[in-house]
């Protein structure tokens, strides 16, 4: 990890830097201040009147606070990384929070003025965005009271036991986000009972045993995304959506992604969903008895299912009773953040380097995930574990974030271009996989399309885009849900838990903005009502069967099953 030195620090907090800088645009070739740079060499530029306009509000600012501290007062501070009463205790300390907070505002205020096109304005901001989050004074023991309090309280020994934290990660490759000796799937993580009724090169299918005397007629099959471990649906029986399901009266199949190795690096696009989703339906067909299911997919792998349902509208098939998408891009026009990552360069790059074959390590796509929210991903553990040396609290959901997954180049690619650069799932016919024409709106099954109001990775008003392109003719036949929160914690939400909320609106508008206008918010969990919308399409109660798979499917191992406890290398 590259640190800051001293002379770039002194810099980034001296306000004398600041107010040179900002009086002459010309001047930001020469201020050692870190982000300048990042400016400079992007060829950014400010219109003259704003970047007055920045400076009198920036020195109006700057002086209220200095006077502040003249006078003795402590200056407000509304930022959680400083809201430990050490960083009040002292004026200086104090005046040091604030100065950062005042600076990194008008730099970023900087970034957002700066004369470009919109992705390359949302590029500039993001850099920006990591330098201003990296220099932060709560990530250096210097200038960190709380760090510099549990180094005098314990003798030296929250130093030791933080270089001891920091060595064991650069040995492992990354931050601990949670104590690794506190979970084990299969022993306290992804418990629900079931069985492994198919295992293929590419995935496990997983059946779970019932927990009821009856069950609807139709099961249920889950696809969860290929980037991550599928136990992100079962993680404890307290917040698993698998055991809730089950608990529901379902029979539930389930998806378990191999992680993948060299054997699989020629896997394409075309085979994730021949080979996987279309060969789980296929099954599950087979196994029930059933030609329609209902069907559940998550992020990419809502994207996956899509498809795969494409693919066999084309050929005349229509196996879903019900459709469920929680969190996914059907629609690829606002990526969000995302977007910094994707241009024709950095896809060329990556089709060079892996698009006839190879592995994108996931540890890489774990570090892209974490600079979305360094904050909350990078320097708060930097901050706990190495500066104050505690040891992570165990946390099944940072436990499963750090589980990470490789991905095949060829599919990784091929996601890249045809989805995030082009967008071109979502115009019909544009795309060809596994031989067929893909176009969504020949998918005939009624939806449940779910987002998350504080999701990073979807935006919600993206999700809500699959609204406008499933079920064309007869848009009663889809509901959108919004939940609190982010993109996992939005998803994995128990009523059990009773917490945060969700929004509905039964009118079905184009724009997301017009149906958030009249959505009425309820208090707790959204999941009873997808139990419900499951329910409705379940078709009739049945005898539960408690024998898994079939003759041509027999049980090969208990669930979790091998795959899922494969590690990426």
């Amino acid at each position: 990890m590259n640190m800051p030195d001293a002379q770039s620090l002194a810099s980034w907090m001296n306000p004398s830097q600041w107010q040179s800088w900002m009086s002459n645009p010309d001047a930001l070739a020469g201020v050692p201040m870190p982000g300048a740079a990042l400016l400079r060499d992007a060829g950014a530029t400010v219109k003259p009147e704003v970047l007055d306009t920045l400076k009198n509000e920036y020195m109006a600012e700057f002086g209220a606070l200095w006077q502040q501290l003249l006078e003795g007062k402590t200056p407000e501070i509304r930022d959680r990384r400083f809201s430990a009463p050490a960083w009040i205790a002292n004026p200086v300390t104090a005046f040091s929070a604030a100065a950062y907070l005042l600076n990194a505002k008008f730099l970023l205020a900087m970034a957002d003025a700066v004369e470009a096109a919109p992705q390359q304005r949302q590029k500039i901001r993001f850099a920006l965005q990591q330098v201003v989050d990296a220099m932060s004074p709560a990530n250096f023991l210097a200038t960190n009271p709380e760090a510099q309090q549990a180094l005098i309280e314990s003798k030296g020994e929250s130093l030791t036991r933080g270089l001891k934290n920091m060595l064991a990660d650069m040995q492992k490759g990354q931050i601990s986000l949670s104590d690794d000796k506190a979970f084990e799937v299969g022993r306290n993580l992804a418990t629900t009972e079931g069985d492994i009724v198919l295992e293929t090169p590419l995935f496990q299918l997983i059946q779970y045993r019932p927990r009821t005397e009856t069950v609807r007629q139709r099961p249920l099959l889950m696809v969860p995304p290929c980037i991550n471990k599928y136990y992100i649906l079962d993680l404890q029986p307290s917040n698993s959506l698998v055991r809730y399901a089950v608990e529901q009266g379902n029979t539930v199949f389930l998806v378990s992604w191999r992680n993948p190795d060299a054997s699989l690096a020629k896997t394409s696009w075309d085979d994730y969903t021949e080979q996987g989703v279309i060969r789980a339906i296929r099954a599950v067909q087979d196994i029930s008895g059933e030609d329609t299911l209902n069907l559940l997919g998550f992020c990419v792998g809502g994207t996956l299912l899509s498809t795969a349902l494409a693919v066999l509208a084309a050929r005349g098939e229509q196996p879903a009773a019900s459709l469920t998408l929680l969190t996914t891009f059907l629609d690829f026009s606002d990526t969000g953040v995302l977007s910094v990552f994707v241009d024709e360069p950095q896809v060329q790059l990556r089709e060079q380097a892996l698009g006839q074959g190879g592995l994108m390590p996931g540890r890489d796509l774990a570090s892209t995930f974490s600079s979305l929210r360094p904050n909350d991903l990078v320097w708060n553990y930097v901050q706990s574990n190495y500066l104050k040396g505690n040891e992570p609290a165990a946390f099944d959901l940072l436990y499963w974030n750090s589980d990470s997954t490789n991905l095949p180049g060829p599919m990784f690619c091929w996601y890249l271009r045809n989805t995030y650069l082009e967008n071109r799932l979502k115009e019909p016919g544009r795309l060809t996989v596994a031989g067929e024409k893909v176009d969504l709106t020949t998918i005939d099954a009624p939806a449940f399309i779910y987002g998350s109001r504080e999701d990073h990775i979807v935006p919600w008003t993206s999700a809500y885009g699959s609204m406008n392109i499933l079920n064309p003719a007869r848009r009663d036949a889809n509901r959108f849900v919004l939940g609190a929160s982010g993109h996992i914690a939005g998803v994995i939400n128990p009523p059990s838990k009773n917490k945060r909320s969700y929004w509905v609106n039964d009118d079905r508008p184009e724009n997301p903005d017009a149906w958030m206008a009249d959505a009425v918010e309820h208090p707790g969990s959204w999941w009873p009502l997808w139990a419900d919308f499951l329910a409705e399409h379940g078709g009739e109660d049945v005898p539960a069967r408690t024998q898994a798979g079939n003759a041509d499917y027999p049980p090969v191992e208990p669930a979790p099953g091998r795959y899922v406890k494969e590690k990426a290398d």
